[in-house]
């Protein structure tokens, strides 16, 4: 059975940086299920996976525009340091979830100065090239359940 839209894929993956270092991977673990067609995966990688079947191995580079987008500066921004009451110590690398225009969102610390605190709202992995090595575990139809999610549910 091929990957089309609304069934589920499940495969196991490696994420590698432009040098080669792994960012993330489910090798020795449990492979990642997604309800395909869904927007449940970056664009790119799903692009890429279409018409695959299991047991297919290959290697997939994703473009920023087709993975978390392309850094934006104007996501940076300096926020006073009473912005976050109640956390004593603030450290270059924390997240924290943060209220903006287009709701919520992840923002990362990037530097702590006496009065103010400088945030980042860019995705961690924005404006990267994300190199993927992929193998297909299995395939199979979408429940309806999991059709009216927009994902995959647990199975029993």
């Amino acid at each position: 059975m091929e990957i089309a839209a609304a069934r589920v894929a499940t495969f196991h993956y490696t994420l590698t940086d432009d040098a080669g270092a792994v960012i993330d991977s489910s090798q020795g673990g449990t492979p990642l299920p997604y309800l395909h067609g869904a927007g449940n995966i970056v664009p790119g990688l799903e692009k890429a996976l279409e018409g695959r079947k299991a047991g297919d191995t290959l290697q997939v580079d994703v473009q920023p525009e087709e993975g978390y987008g392309p850094r934006n500066d104007a996501m940076v921004q300096s926020v006073p340091r009473e912005a976050f009451q109640g956390i004593d110590a603030i450290e270059p690398g924390m997240q924290f979830q943060a209220q903006g225009g287009g709701g919520s969102m992840m923002v990362t610390v990037v530097e702590v100065g006496d009065a103010e605190v400088k945030i980042d709202g860019n995705h961690p992995l924005a404006g990267q090239v994300l190199h993927f090595a992929i193998e297909i575990v299995d395939v199979r139809e979408s429940t309806e359940e999991e059709k009216q999610a927009g994902q995959v549910l647990a199975q029993a």
